[in-house]
């Protein structure tokens, strides 16, 4: 269940337990794009967005950030896209192609490289345990582009949240990849940055 709301004069787009898009989730994804400069943004070529729903940070991407070059967003359900479309004007970023498709085929299939994956999935408060498996990790890892950088979008409930954050980011090949992990923002959500060093 989607819901379109106003808040605080701005719409959001909510589930009945989280934020999906503009709103507190817009805030974490900007605090996160912040953290890896906005200007090494504005000048990347390629960037994939693994979860679209709302669109609202394609819209910091464009809006704030004047991010002018590719960003393909990757969304598994075609009624996201519509509302996203109807409410958000989504179909007027120019910058944007959408790719309706399951992000774990998706990454699977592509043959492109990207200077910056975000991946913001969620089915309510619930992530699919495809984004914690290893092989996902390493095939995600070999998109980047050198400088490359991943914005992992997290949301920690309990324990074992912490836990499998923890051993996610143990796995990252550290001769490789720099990692940062920015825990409690907006009280359950931590964000994983991944750095591909060139």
């Amino acid at each position: 269940m989607i819901e379109v709301t106003w808040a605080n004069g701005e719409l959001v787009l909510d589930t009945e337990n989280t934020n999906y898009s503009y709103g507190s989730l817009q805030r974490i994804l900007r605090y996160g794009l912040r953290n890896i400069g906005y200007q090494k943004i504005k000048e990347m070529e390629h960037i994939l967005l693994l979860g679209v729903a709302g669109g609202s940070v394609v819209k910091t991407l464009v809006n704030e950030i004047e991010y002018k070059e590719k960003i393909t967003g990757v969304e598994i359900d075609p009624d996201m896209i519509q509302i996203a479309n109807k409410y958000f004007n989504l179909y007027q970023i120019k910058e944007l192609e959408v790719v309706i498709d399951d992000a774990f085929e998706f990454v699977l299939k592509t043959k492109d490289k990207y200077d910056l994956i975000i991946i913001d999935i969620f089915e309510d408060t619930h992530m699919p345990n495809f984004l914690f498996e290893k092989f996902f990790v390493d095939r995600i890892c070999t998109l980047l582009k050198d400088d490359g950088f991943i914005l992992f979008n997290t949301m920690i409930l309990d324990e074992a949240h912490n836990i499998r954050n923890r051993k996610y980011v143990a796995e990252v090949n550290p001769k490789l990849f720099q990692t940062k992990m920015l825990p409690r923002i907006e009280v359950h959500n931590e964000l994983i940055i991944i750095n591909k060093v060139a």
